[in-house]
């Protein structure tokens, strides 16, 4: 089933690029320390089990996806989560979201007219 979402800055491959990098529980959770602030990759870091340059590469995946941004701030590297690319994957979701509860809307009336 094709679904024409309602953003036409999210392409196709920028909602598999979104959900891909969403899809690792790593990434969530970078994801959820930079919606909160400002964090440098070296910040992130600690928080895991793995490498900097493992995290390095979570948090491109993550930017790829346009869910961070990453800038230099001195000799470090900072990012910055994105709301409105969030937004704009949770106004998908909701257009899946109408278009099943339609369908059960049509099969509820099916069912009363039986």
């Amino acid at each position: 089933m094709v679904v024409h979402h309602a953003d036409p800055r999210l392409t196709d491959d920028g909602v598999d690029r979104i959900f891909r990098a969403l899809a690792d529980s790593t990434r969530r959770d970078i994801l959820r320390r930079t919606l909160d602030g400002e964090v440098s990759v070296s910040q992130l870091a600690a928080f895991y089990d793995m490498s900097f340059a493992a995290v390095q590469k979570h948090v491109v995946v993550l930017e790829g996806a346009g869910l961070v941004t990453k800038h230099p701030h001195g000799r470090e590297r900072r990012v910055r989560g994105n709301p409105e690319t969030l937004k704009r994957a949770q106004a998908l979701l909701g257009r899946y979201e109408d278009i099943w509860r339609g369908r059960i809307a049509r099969l509820d009336d099916l069912l009363e007219d039986d």
